[in-house]
This record gives C-alpha cells, sequence and structure tokens, in this order.
C-alpha cells in the first residue's frame, strides 16, 4: 500500500524490467527483466478487490517499476478486469515506449505518473542513456485522449535541478492540459545499498542529497511554468 503513487491511498504494483538504466535509480534490481517474482493476473485482481474499500473515493491501483509498459500486452487483460470493477488505474510510466499494446493500454488507464528527467537531449541520454524523443509525443497523446498525468521530476543535483534544465521542461509541458500536478521529487541514496549487493557500482557515489531550502528553490523555478507544483 502506498500514498504517494497516485491519488488517495492505492495498492502498487512494482513490474520487472525497464529499458532506462537511470543513475540515480533506486530500484536496481528491476532494471533487467530476467528475475522477480512471477504473479497471475488473477493475484493481483484478487488482492486490488479485496483492498478496494480501504481505496475510498481517489485511491486505487498503481503499476509501477522498472516500466509497466514493457509489459503492456501482458497487462491489457488485468486492466480490463480492474477497468470493469471500477477500481482507479494509474501506471507510473517513464513514457518512451509506443506500440499498439501501449495504445490499448491507455484505453483502460485513468491517470499516468509521468516521470521527466530531462528535455535536453543529451543530458537525458546522460542519466538514462537512452533517447527521450517519445516521452512527450506520449504526453500529447495522452492530452489528447483526456487522461490526466502528474509530470513526475527526480531531481539531481548538478544534473537536471539548474534553472534552465527546469526552464526547458517549462517550455516543453506548460502548454498541455492534461496536467493534475508536477511533483518535485529529490534525490535521495536509500537504493544504493542494492548496488553493493548486485556488484555494481553506484553511479552517483559521493553525491550528496539537496537540502530543505534548494528543494524550495528548484519547487519556485517550477511553478514560474506550472501552477500546480507538489514536492514530497
Amino acid at each position: 500500500m502506498g500514498t504517494f503513487d497516485g491519488p488517495g491511498l492505492r495498492l502498487v504494483v512494482f513490474m520487472q524490467g525497464c529499458n532506462f538504466k537511470c543513475i540515480y535509480c533506486a530500484n536496481p534490481d528491476t532494471i533487467t527483466t530476467k528475475g522477480g517474482t512471477e504473479v497471475s493476473n488473477d493475484e493481483v485482481l484478487r488482492r486490488a478487490i479485496s483492498e478496494k474499500p480501504f481505496f475510498g473515493k481517489r485511491g486505487g491501483i498503481t503499476f509501477s517499476g522498472g516500466e509497466p509498459t514493457l509489459q503492456a500486452k501482458e497487462l491489457i487483460p488485468l486492466f480490463k478486469r480492474l477497468h470493469q470493477e471500477n477500481i482507479h488505474i494509474c501506471v507510473d510510466t517513464n513514457g518512451a515506449i509506443w506500440n499498439n499494446s501501449v495504445q490499448e493500454l491507455w484505453e483502460y488507464t485513468n491517470m499516468v505518473l509521468l516521470d521527466v528527467k530531462a528535455v535536453n537531449p543529451e543530458l537525458h541520454k546522460r542519466i538514462t542513456t537512452q533517447a527521450n524523443k517519445q516521452v512527450i509525443k506520449t504526453a500529447q497523446y495522452l492530452e489528447s485522449k483526456n487522461i490526466p498525468i502528474r509530470i513526475r521530476c527526480v531531481m539531481i543535483p548538478h544534473y537536471n535541478d539548474s534553472p534552465e534544465a527546469i526552464r526547458l521542461i517549462g517550455e516543453a509541458y506548460r502548454k498541455l492540459t492534461n496536467i493534475d500536478r508536477v511533483e518535485v521529487l529529490p534525490y535521495h541514496i536509500y537504493g544504493v545499498h542494492k548496488y553493493d549487493s548486485l556488484g555494481w557500482e553506484y553511479p552517483l557515489q559521493g553525491t550528496k542529497e539537496h537540502s530543505h531550502e534548494q528543494i524550495e528553490a528548484i519547487s519556485h523555478e517550477f511553478r514560474k511554468y506550472f501552477p500546480k507544483v507538489w514536492t514530497q
């Protein structure tokens, strides 16, 4: 159960596999498509229905990861059944994958948590190793379908926390009419120990977390472009 992954109280399902390899990833164990624990659609549906009384009017289920859209084809039947049960569905996604299955998945999605790393292509590749051309296209498609999005921006010291990087995000996304709010998420080191267990070197070794004052200053920059900015 979670309270930071979409509106209200939510059942959060973490998916295995991601097409990005973000330098700050707090769940590096979910990057590979191998591993994890196989859970049936029936079991997820059973859990969601059993916990439905706790969701209230705002809560529901959120699919996170990893990157849920990597398994879009497999998720479609489950989304249809959740939709029939009138359970609010959120997808936490990097927005970079596009195919017929992803497009169909959005038909049964109530809200998208869109993780925006950066608009500058070179900076985006430095952060994720991958291109970002599809991310804004995904946001625009969701707008055309009137699907609300929450833009989530993890602020990484010395990477995407400058006024210029924030300005580019603001100019690229501010005109979208389906933005519920922008969430400023401070960089943290909670997942560093996972890199040790995987035998990986942590890319941001020695990077310090932002102070409260720095996060407030970053949020102030975002408010120049978006009316609703929330800070974790």
